[in-house]
């Protein structure tokens, strides 16, 4: 059975006290250990490796969302509030769940499947492996065919991954964490805004390969490494 190893951080007491006995009812959850000071819970994360990261958001020195934007790379995490005005940039920073205070346990089991899930999808299925992968897009995580994508674009803060037949999926990730994701002998970058399939690449001509009807830009420092992976 599948274990993920997490950690609670919340200033409340009673709130931390109720996730320790949350976490104590479900076989697939490891609580590794939990914390009210969220200085004290950065300086343990940051020295151990786990799965999944419950923490509240209003915290002093520290807020939750601060708190994840310092992981590097970030676990998954499960916000805890009382306040709904947290709830987007929480899902900016592509939460599992986000849940309101005071936490019903069901509502508490089913994010800990979410986690669960997606764990899963990121352990079990590689994409060297998978011909898909999943993306979180509009709160839900969503399944695309490899085959079917035909370029990765980079839009700030956001990804648009192009598919053939399909309308665009947008995600909360940056052009290096798609690269994890995708298979590397498939797909390169050629851009600081550009990841596409080798095998949908038509021409390269003039620093600009074409795929479908788009031209697509190739940076100067990206078109060595393009070269030899088209054997030019």
């Amino acid at each position: 059975m599948i274990k993920l190893k997490c950690i609670a951080v919340d200033d409340e007491p009673h709130a931390l006290a109720l996730l320790k006995a949350y976490c104590a009812r479900i076989p697939a959850l490891d609580l590794v250990s939990t914390f009210e000071d969220a200085l004290e819970a950065k300086t343990f994360m940051e020295k151990r490796s786990f799965d999944l990261l419950l923490a509240d958001i209003n915290m002093p020195d520290i807020n939750g969302i601060d708190l994840v934007r310092y992981l590097t790379p970030g676990p998954m995490v499960i916000f805890t509030t009382a306040y709904r005005k947290f709830a987007y940039e929480g899902f900016q920073l592509e939460a599992i769940d986000y849940l309101l205070k005071p936490v019903p346990f069901d509502k508490f089991e089913q994010s800990i499947q979410k986690a669960l899930a997606y764990h899963r999808f990121r352990t079990q299925q590689k994409p060297e492996a998978a011909p898909f992968i999943f993306v979180r897009s509009e709160y839900k995580m969503v399944r695309i065919a490899l085959d079917d994508i035909l370029y990765i674009e980079s839009l700030e803060d956001y990804i648009k991954i192009h598919l053939e037949n399909s309308r665009p999926i947008l995600t909360l990730l940056t052009l290096k964490a798609m690269l994890d994701l995708v298979p590397k002998a498939s797909f390169i970058r050629i851009h600081r805004s550009y990841i596409v399939p080798l095998a949908k690449i038509q021409t390269l001509h003039h620093k600009k390969v074409k795929i479908g009807t788009e031209q697509l830009p190739v940076g100067e420092s990206y078109l060595p490494e393009l070269k030899a992976a088209l054997a030019l």
